[in-house]
């Protein structure tokens, strides 16, 4: 498959069902040794991850439905919610989201068992678990966040598909305890599920939004 970096951009999206169909080792260390060129401010890298599957993805997952979320959170994502044009989006990316699926909005129950998917990760194959040292500041969550969007573009050029999973969090001290990484020095960012889209679920074909570009960048002194 080979996609021009536009056509990666454009078709990339937050795949929320994927196929029983594995990914092959091969793949995946190309794309994260090619991904090792992302952007990094003074050459820091601050990037750290594990991509697990297989035996070890399901006990990890099964140890996540077993416990409750961690209390206190690894980090706080919900100051957007302060501001009602951040607040609308995030409302209305909910409505397509749960539109696609045909649940109404006073169904808590399904809306629910819908959000629990994501510690199965959507059904994805392979997960990938980021994070990296408590000392980082601002800037390097920026690199990290470059490195992952690196990640999720070389992603579709090898024809897969992937979600990033903010979501995991709530599971951070469990994920690190699992893979061997330690809490004490080490901050627990999020999980990109990997795997192959499945073309026929509603869930990956609604029509994605964006604000308008003026509302995003200024064009000064062309």
């Amino acid at each position: 498959m080979t996609l021009s970096v536009a056509e990666a951009v454009m078709t990339r999206r937050s795949v929320r069902s994927f196929l029983d169909k594995p990914v092959d080792l091969e793949t995946l260390t190309r794309v994260m040794d090619q991904a090792r060129f992302a952007p990094s401010g003074c050459n820091f890298q601050p990037w750290e991850a594990s991509i697990v599957t297989g035996e070890p993805l399901k006990e990890l997952q099964a140890k996540m439905k077993a416990s409750p979320p961690q209390d206190p959170q690894e980090y706080d994502w919900s100051a957007p919610n302060g501001s009602p044009a951040h607040l609308a989006r995030l409302h209305d990316v909910s409505e397509r989201i749960y539109g696609a699926m045909g649940v109404a909005r006073e169904d808590k129950e399904s809306r629910r068992a819908f959000m629990a998917n994501n510690i199965v990760s959507f059904g994805a194959p392979a997960v990938l678990l980021c994070y990296f040292p408590r000392f980082m500041g601002p800037p390097q969550w920026s690199d990290v966040g470059m490195w992952l969007q690196t990640v999720m573009l070389l992603l579709r050029g090898e024809g897969l598909d992937s979600c990033p999973q903010e979501y995991l969090w709530m599971h951070a001290r469990l994920i690190k305890e699992f893979l061997g990484v330690s809490d004490e020095t080490h901050i627990f960012f999020c999980g990109i599920a990997i795997g192959y889209r499945d073309e026929q679920a509603p869930i990956n074909n609604f029509e994605r939004a964006r604000i308008p570009l003026d509302q995003q960048v200024k064009f000064l002194g062309f």
